[in-house]
């Protein structure tokens, strides 16, 4: 009795996890209000550069800032 209940169970859980990958990512015309200039992280450059260039002189790291770093700042 248990595998009679037990193998549509399993077919049925392994339909739903496979239904998952049906989606295959945003569309073009879908993509188009995230492409705007102003929904980007950093939208100057130039500031963006200024920040990283005092954050590695207060952290003497250079690179992503998820990880902190020792450093005296004296840079």
């Amino acid at each position: 009795m248990p595998s009679a209940c037990l193998r549509p169970a399993a077919l049925g859980f392994s339909l739903l996890m496979l239904g998952g990958c049906a989606s295959l990512g945003a569309k073009p015309f879908e993509r188009e209000l995230l492409a705007k200039p102003a929904m980007q992280l950093n939208a100057s450059p130039l500031e963006a550069a200024a920040d990283d260039h005092t954050y590695f002189s207060k952290e003497a790291a250079t690179g992503g800032r998820s990880f902190g770093g020792g450093g005296c700042g004296c840079n």
